[in-house]
C-alpha cells in the first residue's frame, strides 16, 4: 500500500442540504479530490494523463456513511492505493472530523482510452512508479 495521503477539506454551504448536513454525494467529490492529489503527489497529474489518451473511471464503489459532517466542519480526507490490476487501481478512502471517521469506502477505478472509451492497461511508467512507492501493493 502506498502511504496514506491526506488533505484538509472545509464544509461549505454548497456542500450541504437545507439542514446544514453534507449531502451524501459530496463525499464522493471529496474522495475524488483526494485520489487526484495522491496521484499528483506520485507524479501523475490529470492533464498529463489526458495528453496520453488516458482517463480513469469509477468501476466499483463501496461506501459506509457513519456520521454526518456539518456546515463549516474542518475535515481530513484520506486516500491510499491498496491494489493494482492490469487496468485498475483500488483505493481505501475516508473522511474524518478530528479522530472520528465519518465516511469510509473502497473505490476501484479503471483506466480507459479517452478516444475510444475502452479499457486499457495502466501505462508502464505509472505501474513502475506506483510499484516503486509501494510497501505491499496487491497485484492480482
Amino acid at each position: 500500500m502506498i502511504a496514506e495521503f491526506s488533505m484538509p477539506q472545509r464544509v461549505y454551504i454548497e456542500d450541504t442540504d437545507a439542514g446544514g448536513i453534507v449531502y451524501y454525494v459530496n463525499y464522493l467529490k471529496y474522495f475524488e479530490r483526494a485520489r487526484t492529489e495522491l496521484m499528483r503527489a506520485q507524479g501523475f497529474a490529470k492533464a498529463a494523463m489526458i495528453d496520453d489518451d488516458l482517463l480513469f473511471v469509477v468501476s466499483d464503489l463501496q461506501i459506509n456513511y457513519r456520521q454526518p459532517a456539518r456546515l463549516d466542519d474542518a475535515l481530513t480526507v484520506t486516500a491510499a492505493i491498496t491494489g493494482m490490476g492490469g487496468a485498475t487501481l483500488t483505493f481505501a478512502q475516508a473522511v474524518y472530523r478530528g479522530e472520528s471517521c465519518l465516511v469510509d469506502g473502497v473505490i476501484r477505478i479503471a483506466a480507459v482510452s479517452q478516444s475510444t472509451g475502452k479499457p486499457q492497461k495502466l501505462p508502464a511508467a505509472m505501474r513502475e512508479g506506483l510499484t516503486a512507492q509501494r510497501s505491499n501493493l496487491k497485484q492480482p
